[in-house]
């Protein structure tokens, strides 16, 4: 196999398909590299850890066809070493590459391409359907930061997406916050759900691209479409809980404030949080104002206010401090409206005249 690439579009397809490399390479070694295959189909960088696995078209000149397999960390160095324009040139030879880029020459031992898996693709796709990656991709960033982290319960490490009709929809828990975001198609699907697993989704999203893409789901993989690849992965098959059944629908208070003021002050108390980083939220119909406070025995103490249009009972409740900001950079509106529903009981925040993103948070004991 002799081919010819630009150099950033080398960097660049290295750089996306390395993500989805083996990072130890285990009892299979060949897992931890990247497959470089040149035929009549072009030139294509494909990489897999078995749950996640890309194939990814490359721009470039074929003098002569082939296959073979490269370690993804030596592969991606030398990606993120290339500066200036020119090209580059891999030459195989036996178990060798030669790596040519202007006056520089370099030699890497190949992989044993022979044991490399196929990409599992969906067989039976029970739902196919297209949108614009760059809306997929901003409905399941909105969510996937509130995947627990923990592997005990796999559905709660995983992104819940469905949708039906003309609705699509993302959702993420750890059982102490929850986002929902939806979004609307241009036509209708057919209902479906799926889980995936949260790690999964993070480097997928970044790696799709904005234009148009197809998504095939069956009921152990989900494979992405678009004109330079293919991604897929496994998908979650425990039962996602009713998360329905956990949003409040009756408040005993609700306040809409301006997001600024909210982060500020928000920001100002949590430095006298306390070791549970706790922040105390009051909310006060009569002086028409949303209250932080904050106590630490170690730093001091800090209250403050924030105008609030604020109906409702006078209600105060504690939280995580680093739970109510994390949602305000997904929050575009300028106010966002805070309900409570009461002691002991959850929080939804959305921003105002937005019902496209709810986060639901749970408050810590007084």
């Amino acid at each position: 196999m002799i081919i010819t690439l630009d150099k950033k579009e080398f960097s660049e397809g290295v750089q996306s398909v390395a993500r989805f490399a083996e990072r130890r390479s285990g009892t299979l070694p060949v897992l931890a590299g990247i497959a470089i295959i040149a035929g009549d189909d072009g030139i294509k960088l494909r990489a897999t850890n078995l749950e996640t696995g890309v194939d990814l078209k490359v721009e470039g000149t074929i003098k002569s066809d082939g296959v073979v397999a490269l370690p993804a960390a030596t592969l991606r160095d030398i990606a993120s070493s290339l500066s200036g324009s020119g090209t580059l040139t891999l030459e195989h030879s036996g178990d060798t590459v030669l790596v040519t880029t202007g006056n520089g020459r370099s030699t890497l031992k190949t992989l044993p391409f022979e044991d490399f898996p196929t990409l599992p693709l969906p067989e039976s796709p029970r739902v196919k359907f297209e949108l614009p990656g760059s809306l997929l991709k901003a409905l399941v960033t909105s969510v996937v930061s509130y995947a627990s982290t923990s592997t005990v319960r796999p559905e709660l490490a995983s992104v819940l997406i469905a949708g039906e009709g003309a609705a699509l929809k993302a959702v993420a828990t750890d059982s102490f916050r929850l986002a929902e975001k939806k979004v609307s198609l241009s036509s209708s699907i057919d209902a479906f759900s799926m889980l995936i697993p949260a790690k999964n989704a993070i480097d997928i999203m970044q790696t799709l691209p904005d234009e148009t893409i197809e998504i095939a789901v069956d009921e152990h993989q989900c494979a992405f479409y678009w004109k330079k690849g293919v991604l897929t992965t496994r998908l979650v098959t425990a039962n996602y809980p009713d998360y329905t059944q956990i949003i409040p629908k009756s408040f005993v208070s609700e306040a809409t404030v301006l997001k600024k003021d909210f982060e500020a002050a928000l920001r100002r108390t949590a430095i006298f949080s306390d070791t549970f980083q706790k922040v105390r939220l009051g909310f006060d119909a009569g002086s028409k104002a949303v209250a932080l406070s904050a106590q630490n025995a170690d730093v001091g103490d800090s209250a403050e206010s924030i105008p609030a249009a604020i109906s409702g009972d006078a209600v105060e409740l504690s939280f995580n401090h680093r739970y109510l900001s994390a949602p305000i950079s997904t929050i575009a509106a300028e106010s966002i409206s805070l309900s409570a529903s009461g002691i002991g009981r959850a929080m939804v925040m959305r921003g105002s005249g937005d019902t496209s993103f709810l986060y639901l948070v749970m408050p810590m004991n007084q």
